[in-house]
């Protein structure tokens, strides 16, 4: 699964990783302590993001089956 441009621009603290699995892959962006209560909604294939004072909002790839935030960490999975 790629990641979406507009989380590879996030923000400079914000680590994202991808981990490939033989069932699938998981995309994972940590904002940091930062950022640590993180929310996501969403509406149709669009993510909306609330991570501290900053909102943003992205497409989320066709194969994504799972969005969650939890702890600071947006994770996508397939």
């Amino acid at each position: 699964m790629k990641v979406p441009q507009s989380l590879r621009n996030v923000d400079q603290d914000a680590v994202v990783r991808t981990f490939e699995y033989d069932d699938g892959s998981v995309i994972a962006v940590d904002f940091g302590t930062s950022a640590a209560e993180i929310s996501v909604d969403v509406v149709g294939s669009t993510a909306i993001i609330l991570a501290g004072d900053e909102q943003f909002e992205f497409e989320l790839p066709p194969e994504a089956s799972d969005v969650t935030a939890r702890n600071g960490v947006l994770t996508i999975e397939e």
